[in-house]
């Protein structure tokens, strides 16, 4: 986590160097910092809404037991 995007950068750079790991940097929408990942974010990621990445649920309303 860092607080300016040029101290991400930096240390983004500095991984390529030392390890040859390219990572990328992006800034987060829940904490306001900026974070490093290894993903690709114009590629790799897709948003997908919170109830979508569950599996699927009824569209039945309501609850109805079964008789017996």
């Amino acid at each position: 986590m860092y607080h300016d995007k040029a101290q991400v950068q930096r240390a983004a750079d500095q991984s390529l160097i030392e390890r040859g790991v390219e990572l990328w940097v992006y800034r987060c929408e829940f904490c306001g910092c900026w974070h490093l990942t290894h993903r690709d974010p114009q590629s790799s990621y897709r948003h997908v809404p919170l109830n979508q990445q569950l599996k699927p649920h009824s569209r039945k309303k309501g609850y109805k037991p079964r008789r017996r």
